[in-house]
């Protein structure tokens, strides 16, 4: 029935349907033991606890109000936004399109979220029973020379409540905001970041606070600077740069210890759809997500793995459908992985259905964990564990 609709209409229905449906928490502890995937320990990475590796990615959930309803569906953690700090329309509709043949969606929506403040007020309200991540953004009518100002504005706000912080610079949709993926504009933009970082970790709570679960946290590898343990800061990338422009990006996380890499954003490519030329052509522009990003994805995420020699953290995302997509994902160098097409596609067990069986594959495979998989693929370079 929802895929009847207009594919905006019918993700605004699924959300409140979230919210109206589990909205009550008996309701969710219900549901949680039904779609609770029988995974192993929990996965420790840069600090955290995770419950499973699968977390929702930025997009589904852009202001924060279905974080619980998520993690009741079996997601490990959950990203939200991308928020940016004034509230945006985003694009003129129609801006989110379906293509059924590829299991894919286009998207041109624009960061349309209703402004960091409002979203961070909400997330201070509801307890997060995941792991909480939170994606920020430019304002559209901020220029590049002044967008480290305005991400600080929303990192500000975003430390108050996020377990991790995703920087986005790859999206699409906001005129120039790819520019940002620049080495020299990279720098300049992550230098202010884990300044502030710094400075906001380095102001210890009163003495006697009560402890939050959202406490700041040290990143394995680096993140700790003078005494001082700072907020997990991740950039989002696209899956469109060039090699040299990914050991240029690689090289810039690591020499100022960003926690790690998202990979990746959508892509802006149309190669091997089976959906006519003439309807994509009637669409438009917008980021393409779906199954076809997945071999482009896991690319990117080797290609990370083996620059950094398995030293900084990936979050693999895209064209994640099944657990035989997730293992790939893991395998060529992700130690956590994000979804939302997929979800979209499959339904409520989703998130189930892909753990249960990751588990299984990991089994049958002679892995111990998730961490002797992460980077297994690599066959000229011996897997490293994950961080």
């Amino acid at each position: 029935m929802l895929f009847q609709m207009p594919a905006e209409t019918a993700h605004e229905i699924g959300i409140e349907t979230l919210k109206v449906v589990l909205g009550a928490k008996f309701i969710r502890n219900l549901a949680a033991k039904r779609f609770d995937a029988d995974t192993d320990e929990p996965i420790e990475r840069f600090g955290l606890s995770f419950r499973n590796p699968l977390g929702m990615a930025a997009g589904f959930d852009k202001n924060g109000v279905v974080v619980n309803q998520l993690a009741a569906l079996g997601f490990g953690f959950v990203e939200v936004g991308t928020v940016t700090y004034e509230p945006q329309s985003g694009n003129e509709k129609p801006r989110l399109f379906r293509l059924p043949d590829d299991m894919a969606l286009i998207n041109r929506l624009g960061f349309n979220n209703e402004g960091t403040p409002k979203v961070v007020k909400r997330l201070k309200k509801i307890h997060p029973n995941c792991i909480l991540g939170v994606n920020i953004g430019k304002n559209k009518d901020v220029s590049n020379e002044d967008a480290a100002e305005n991400y600080l504005k929303s990192f500000d706000l975003a430390h108050e409540v996020a377990d991790y912080i995703t920087i986005n610079v790859s999206s699409p949709n906001t005129p120039n905001l790819r520019e940002l993926q620049k080495a020299e504009n990279l720098e300049r933009l992550l230098n202010a970041l884990q300044k502030r970082n710094r400075e906001r970790s380095n102001a210890a709570k009163p003495k006697g606070q009560r402890a939050s679960r959202r406490r700041t946290i040290l990143v394995p590898g680096g993140q700790r600077e003078g005494g001082v343990t700072m907020k997990p800061l991740f950039i989002k990338i696209a899956p469109d740069l060039s090699d040299e422009e990914i050991e240029r990006l690689v090289d810039t996380c690591l020499r100022l210890n960003i926690a790690g890499i998202i990979a990746t954003n959508t892509t802006t490519k149309r190669e091997r759809l089976k959906t006519e030329n003439i309807y994509l052509e009637k669409i438009g522009a917008g980021g393409l997500s779906g199954k076809s990003l997945g071999s482009i994805s896991n690319y990117v995420i080797s290609k990370i793995f083996k620059l950094s020699k398995g030293k900084l953290p990936i979050i693999g995302v895209g064209g994640i459908f099944d657990a035989k997509d997730a293992f790939e994902k893991i395998s060529a160098g992700a130690c956590l992985l994000q979804a939302y097409t997929g979800f979209i596609y499959h339904g409520p067990t989703f998130a189930k259905d892909v753990n249960t069986g990751l588990s299984a594959i990991l089994k049958a495979g002679g892995f111990d964990d998730l961490d002797s998989a992460v980077g297994s693929s690599l066959v000229n370079e011996r897997p490293i564990r994950a961080v």
